[in-house]
């Protein structure tokens, strides 16, 4: 059977921390590809303080361009409305129904699973695999139904990445060549 990773994100915008927690997940995971979905409209998110989903899809295309282990879908930006994990993976099951989905969460979102739309049916329709720090203890009432995958991380926001541009820092190495290149090419986040 196959083993899909999927890993959704406002990614606004996509930097290494993300592309890190992607590779340990394939890797250690040993899944057949990620799957990137840039949310539409994030709903824990003020749409107008989010760049444009059609800026954030292309530097996610960017960021993972030529690396066959990864892709990108623009579910999210199809469908209407906010940006729901459950109509997304409802939808892959429907695309892929031999497949095992596993759904790739940071430490912060296991916090708030529970106020996720329909979160109960997260672990129905895929394994959620949390991702952490090793020597943070990840805690909460859904412990005992995800699996925990210890990773690098690299102490980088997309919050702190923005207000660098804002300031007219630096952001290399932080974020790949090309998305640092689109984000000055575009003019965003200034």
């Amino acid at each position: 059977m196959r083993r899909i990773g999927i890993l959704g994100g406002t990614f606004d915008p996509i930097h290494i921390g993300h592309l890190i927690l992607a590779q340990e997940a394939h890797i250690r995971l040993r899944l057949d590809k990620v799957v990137f979905v840039p949310a539409a409209t994030p709903p824990h998110k003020d749409p107008q303080s989010v760049a444009p989903a059609s800026h954030r899809l292309h530097m996610v295309e960017l960021a993972v361009s030529g690396d066959p282990r990864f892709e990108v879908s623009d579910v999210e930006l199809r469908r209407p409305g906010r940006s729901y994990t459950v109509d997304t993976l409802r939808h892959m099951r429907r695309l892929w129904p031999d497949v095992q989905l596993f759904l790739l969460i940071g430490v912060d979102n296991l916090k708030e699973l529970t106020t996720w739309k329909e979160y109960e049916a997260l672990f129905q329709l895929s394994r959620i695999v949390v991702a952490y720090r090793p020597g943070t203890e990840p805690g909460g009432e859904l412990t005992e139904r995800v699996r925990f995958l210890p990773i690098p991380m690299v102490a980088i926001s997309a919050s702190e990445i923005r207000a660098r541009v804002a300031k007219s820092e630096p952001i290399r190495y932080l974020v790949p060549p090309e998305v640092e290149w689109y984000i000055r090419e575009q003019g965003l986040y200034r």
